[in-house]
């Protein structure tokens, strides 16, 4: 079959728009699986994908058609996630391919994630079909998403798609626009081989298995490849295409998305975005876009029970195997022992980590509270990448703190910008400028410290805008802040897993919260507990978690009063001993106060 047969492609869309359900109907119209094998989602593998209707982990699959005019065609599909903290790997996906199914649902319209990856499918030139889908819902406004989408992409009214992916409906006219609108790729098979990475998986027989688009040349069982990112060589076993499994074929030629074996153990040698090339047949230069995942949230892993230490290790590991994102080292903390510092795409991200280890692994997991990298220049001149409030050098040391902030975009009904604004203002969000969709759909520009919005700005978004605004933000730049590192000490102990950096017009106002708050998460003792919030050497606020008391002088019936002020005395001396040997067990509850200051 010639390239000019092959259309690769992609769906892109807001997450619960029907970009699983759209695939779905695909994979039945061209009969790539048999009726009683088809499911919902079929292409989200996990439970937890099903769950929460998203896609984390991208699929690719090939599909075969027979157009009416006899002729057969390979459809690729490569599935792309729908959050916005896995942007790269949409990127990288619509750098696979040569066009995109811009999916809209008929009731919520454009929304955020919808610019965004519409956006990147512009940046990477492809051809762009705009479907509208959900038409037979009660509350479909279709004549509003068409001006919406003309507005956005300044396509005809005609060239859209009115389609129902669960019912079926316009699933021929969207085929008809992938043969005859998206172009067939390059026939480069005459040229050096160059196959871009979108995505990888691993196997525990097989490997770390690759997944490639083939740009240029034509790779083969026996090749020996290389990597452009690293320059480290491996022999091809098996070269194949994914029919949901993997189907072994003779070659890969220039224009097919496929998958390669060559025994490679080394997952973190799987880079999404680096070229391919051979050593039989040498590319003298990459393929354009590449650039390493660097996580952005940050925050500690610990077992409940210390003897599950081990067996946490292990399961990251295993994960790591999947996810090549997920960055992690151990760290050790006075407060809740031995565990892991992590570095997540993401707060999602950060949660389907966490929610996978718990369910597949049966862990019982401490998460200290989230944190960003900061740069910190220290007086000497140096420069240190700082995670986590523990590794924050001494304020005489510090010479200034870089923070890093975001764009943010966030579409939203009209009547609800007020709202927003004065969320965005409290969260020390710099006001870029404000376009209309259409008469009633806003879309709101703001750089936004990224520190600021980890914790409960989405929550909070959704609820000032009853659920209705959508949120995309992308790493701007690092900038200058004025930012303080806020300790907590309990019974003059500092935790190293309640400490937080904060803006210094802040730090106050959270000591005062942070301190009442565990107060009444901290339980008593036979000893007063002083809590205190400290900035360096001063202490900015404090609370007491009151003593139980022990009635001594009950058996006491009258007598002499210096009876009892030897009770009383021998009491405070044994209490004043008790405080300074005493440990305070600090609840789970009381590490996630932090988390809960703003939220009430």
């Amino acid at each position: 079959m010639t390239t000019s047969q092959i259309r690769n492609f992609c769906i892109i869309a807001h997450i619960d728009h029907g970009k699983s359900t759209l695939a779905d109907r695909l994979l039945e119209e061209t009969k790539t699986l048999a009726k009683k094998d088809m499911k919902a989602q079929v292409l989200d593998s996990m439970d937890l994908e099903r769950e929460r209707g998203i896609t984390i982990k991208s699929h690719p699959i090939q599909m075969k058609y027979t157009h009416t005019d006899k002729e057969k065609y390979i459809f690729n599909l490569i599935d792309t996630p729908g959050h916005v903290d896995f942007a790269y790997e949409v990127s990288r996906s619509l750098a696979a391919c040569e066009g995109a199914l811009l999916l809209v649902d008929a009731a919520q319209g454009v929304e955020a994630q919808t610019v965004s990856n519409t956006y990147l499918a512009v940046e990477n030139e492809l051809t762009i079909i705009p479907v509208i889908n959900k038409v037979d819902l009660n509350s479909a406004r279709i004549d509003e998403v068409k001006g919406q989408l003309i507005e956005l992409i300044g396509c005809d009214e005609d060239e859209i798609i009115c389609a129902s992916a669960k019912n079926g409906v316009g699933i021929k006219e969207i085929f008809d626009a992938i043969i005859n609108k998206i172009p067939h790729p390059k026939d480069n098979s005459d040229k050096p081989v160059r196959a871009m990475i979108f995505d990888s998986l691993h196997d525990n027989y097989k490997g770390a298995i690759p997944y490639v688009r083939v740009f240029d040349g034509v790779i083969k069982p026996s090749d020996t490849i290389q990597f452009f990112a690293h320059n480290t060589k491996y022999d091809i076993s098996e070269v194949g295409h994914f029919i949901l499994k993997q189907v072994q074929a003779n070659e890969l030629r220039s224009g097919d998305v496929g998958y390669l074996l060559a025994s490679i153990r080394d997952v973190s040698h799987i880079l999404p975005g680096d070229t391919i090339t051979t050593k039989e047949d040498t590319a003298s230069e990459p393929l354009p876009g590449f650039k390493e995942i660097k996580p952005m949230v940050f925050a500690g892993l610990y077992p409940s029970d210390s003897d599950d230490y081990d067996q946490l290790r292990l399961a990251l590991e295993k994960l790591k195997l999947n996810d090549a994102s997920l960055l992690f080292e151990p760290e050790t903390s006075e407060a809740l022992g031995f565990g892991f510092r992590c570095g997540f795409l993401g707060l999602l991200h950060m949660e389907i980590i966490q929610e996978r280890l718990e369910r597949e692994f049966d862990l019982s997991l401490v998460t200290t509270t989230p944190n960003v990298r900061y740069k910190v220049e220290l007086k000497n001149g140096e420069i240190i990448d700082v995670d986590t409030p523990a590794k924050m050098p001494r304020t005489g040391e510090i010479q200034s703190i870089l923070e890093p902030h975001v764009s943010a975009e966030i579409i939203t009904p009209k009547e609800f910008i007020g709202g927003i604004m004065t969320l965005c203002q409290k969260k020390r969000g710099s006001y870029i400028n404000t376009n209309y969709l259409t008469a009633d759909k806003a879309q709101l520009h703001y750089d936004l410290p990224l520190g600021e919005i980890i914790f409960d700005f989405y929550d909070k978004l959704k609820s000032t805008t009853k659920g209705y605004a959508s949120l995309d933000y992308h790493l701007k730049d690092f900038v200058l802040g004025d930012l303080k590192k806020l300790d907590i000490l309990i019974n003059n102990e500092p935790v190293d897993a309640l400490s937080i950096i904060t803006h210094s017009e802040d730090a106050y106002t959270r000591g005062v919260a942070l301190c009442s708050k565990l107060k009444e998460l901290i339980p008593r003792q036979m000893f007063d507990v002083p809590i205190q919030a400290s900035l360096g050497t001063k202490v900015i606020s404090r609370s007491t978690v009151k003593a139980l008391k022990k009635n001594v002088t009950a058996k006491c019936y009258g007598g002499d009063i210096t009876r009892k002020r030897k009770l009383w005395e021998k009491q405070k001396e044994g209490k004043k001993r008790m405080k300074s040997i005493g440990k305070v067990e600090i609840p789970q509850e009381a590490l996630l106060a932090v988390l809960q200051l703003d939220s009430e």
